[in-house]
């Protein structure tokens, strides 16, 4: 599982095997460790939400995924979903959740062997 955070945006992308597991489990979890502490980040399945949501606490972002939209992605071709929750003083927070896809740039720095073909790879 892969998360880019950039000023008030969220994205997580997962592989296939992650894909699989976050279907069959409902939850999926990474964490960073430093010296002096740890960084996590999990998806999770939730009947409590009704939109991808997200919450920090204790050190953990947390993005919830209702349960329908879940099973949605994980059994369909659905890249994936996106939504942008108002986080008060007229600021909003950008959720985004994908399927992660091979590059196709040419610039391969790590083990793609478990990301997803890229769509953009093949000719129409």
């Amino acid at each position: 599982m892969k998360i880019r955070i950039k000023g008030d945006s969220i994205r997580i992308r997962l592989t296939k095997s992650e894909v699989d597991k976050f279907g069959s489990e409902g939850h999926i979890e990474e964490t960073t460790h430093f010296s002096d502490g740890a960084f996590s980040y999990m998806l999770e399945s939730s009947e409590k939400v009704h939109e991808l949501s997200a919450s920090f606490i204790d050190g953990k972002i947390s993005m919830l995924v209702p349960v329908a939209m879940q099973q949605e992605w994980v059994n369909t071709d659905i890249v994936g979903f996106k939504n942008n929750i108002d986080i008060g003083d007229g600021k909003t927070l950008f959720l985004l959740l994908e399927k992660d896809f091979k590059c196709i740039d040419g610039e391969v720095l790590e083990d793609q062997s478990d990301n997803y073909e890229n769509p953009l790879a093949t000719c129409q």
